[in-house]
């Protein structure tokens, strides 16, 4: 399970091929870290209603254009902070707009029902990995504390592949990666296998936020999605310059 750096809100594969050049060009020698390539969906863009979401994300048809080859670490990110009914089925048919290439589905959720994740994964007939986003309100729901966010984990064991702690959620909020350290450490300790990832406010002039993470997890993961466009709205168009510098910060951050 090889870490990656990751970029959310890609929209056509043309941007999908734009950053793998940056990505490869930039990469370290020996380098084992891949290219998150990351595309949202939520409950309402999943099941066509409307929301202001659905001018920003792709639409559910698209997404397996996007995921087009192995070009990177394809993940769908898959958003539903109102735990609607049904998520076993919204999860598989989520999967299956993700086409033969997807690799993973991120679950932007609030401590989703760990059998009705394994019930969808499987339903969907794909070998793909999970990601728990533990975001702001998943650590608000246990007082913030790093004892209480493994003992919540244990229930997923089997289920998810990697977790991603991320108190921004796509609002381009800057990282306290310090105090990141003791859930990260906590879950290091408890799932020595489980990956772990951080995101929140990354950018390229941003990046070194996640240093003290990096230093103390060489293996860290990290994605960006806000901070990625010049407004740090996350509905607006990614600048994909802006995003290229990122990718070749976060290879030297890495280095």
């Amino acid at each position: 399970m090889n870490p990656y750096i990751g970029i959310t809100d890609f929209t056509d594969f043309g941007q999908v091929q734009e950053m793998s050049q940056v990505f490869a060009t930039h990469q370290p020698k020996g380098s084992s870290r891949v290219l998150h390539v990351g595309v949202m969906m939520s409950y309402k863009t999943l099941n066509s209603i409307p929301s202001k979401w659905q001018n920003a994300f792709p639409s559910k048809e698209r997404i397996a254009s996007i995921f087009s080859s192995d070009e990177g670490y394809n993940c769908l990110h898959y958003a539903d902070y109102d735990n609607n009914p049904d998520l076993w089925k919204n999860i598989a048919t989520a999967i299956s707009f993700g086409g033969t290439d997807i690799h993973a589905l991120q679950l932007d959720m609030i401590w989703p029902d760990p059998g009705e994740v394994a019930h969808g994964v499987h339903t969907s007939r794909k070998q793909i990995e999970v990601i728990l986003q533990i975001g702001k309100n998943a650590l608000e729901e246990v007082n913030n504390d790093p004892q209480r966010v493994v003992e919540r984990l244990g229930d997923y064991e089997g289920v998810i592949h990697r977790v991603l702690l991320d108190k921004s959620m796509g609002k381009g909020l800057g990282m306290d990666a310090n105090g990141l350290i003791p859930f990260a450490q906590a879950i290091k300790e408890s799932f020595p296998t489980l990956g772990i990832g951080a995101a929140g406010g990354l950018g390229p002039e941003t990046i070194q936020l996640v240093a003290p993470l990096v230093t103390a997890f060489p293996d860290l993961s990290i994605d960006a999605q806000g901070r990625l466009r010049p407004s740090g709205n996350a509905i607006d168009p990614i600048d994909w310059s802006m995003a290229g510098n990122y990718l070749i910060k976060a290879q030297e951050l890495f280095q």
